[in-house]
């Protein structure tokens, strides 16, 4: 008799895991930001009918990258138990942190199960409160841990590179239009230094802005808007480049003449 093949549980959780991340690093990254009025999405996402970006309900939203039947059906889930235990108890009882919660134990059952494979996924779930420092945003990885995350932060195939450049540029009180650029900016640049051009259509933005009067914050930015805010930024960038410039050269100019005499 054959002796049966042994794999250590440390082993077959870390091959587990390993098979996880790398569905998770085929996908495009999405990044999500506070800004003064509330937190903007945006991915890179060429497609108009599947999106990354969705609301679950009136002040949580949810962002995920990986396999998209998985995280759809994720999705779905989540609005299910907004609906039902805001139905049962009240709206303002629905949170980020309990939807969370749920989507942890569902990702983690899974992740630790032999019968089934992984889900190849890794979501963000954020919340919009009355002032910025009630705002709430969740990382949730595929084994089902929960990081708690302010100011920035990304997820996707090239998240750590995006997460430092996140990091080192993103400040508290940023507007719509710098965050979206900053955003746009992180996902532009690849593994190998270089930059990409990205346009409107190839971006889905959506945001929960806390100034909107109505119970829902959630809306997503579209066609013209999207594409004047991107151009808007492009023009105030360029021209802070050319202004930058012609300081430098004024003060080269003033330099040699002092040299000279």
């Amino acid at each position: 008799m054959s002796t049966p093949f042994y794999v250590s549980p440390q082993q077959a959780m870390a091959d587990r895991a390993e098979y996880a991340r790398k569905g998770i690093a085929r996908g495009r990254s999405v990044v999500v930001l506070q800004y003064t009025d509330g937190v903007v999405f945006v991915a890179e996402n060429p497609s108009r009918a599947l999106h990354k970006v969705s609301e679950i309900y009136d002040r949580i939203a949810f962002a995920a990258v990986g396999k998209y039947n998985e995280f759809e059906n994720l999705r779905i889930g989540g609005v299910r138990y907004a609906d039902l235990r805001g139905y049962t108890y009240d709206r303002a009882d629905v949170t980020a942190r309990g939807l969370a919660n749920v989507y942890a134990q569902t990702l983690g059952s899974i992740f630790s199960s032999a019968a089934e494979k992984p889900y190849e996924v890794e979501l963000i779930v954020a919340e919009v409160g009355n002032a910025p420092e009630d705002d709430q945003i969740y990382r949730l990885p595929h084994d089902g841990s929960i990081v708690d995350e302010h100011g920035s932060v990304a997820v996707g195939g090239s998240a750590d590179q995006i997460s430092s450049y996140l990091d080192q540029r993103h400040r508290d009180g940023m507007t719509l239009g710098e965050a979206l650029k900053l955003a746009v900016e992180s996902l532009s640049r690849d593994n190998n230094g270089g930059e990409r051009t990205l346009s409107a259509d190839q971006l889905e933005v959506a945001t929960l802005d806390r100034t909107r009067p109505q119970q829902r914050k959630f809306k997503r930015i579209l066609g013209r808007q999207l594409s004047r805010l991107l151009e808007e930024n492009g023009t105030a960038a360029s021209e802070d480049a050319a202004d930058d410039a012609a300081d430098s050269e004024g003060t080269s100019g003033s330099d040699g003449g002092s040299g000279t005499s």
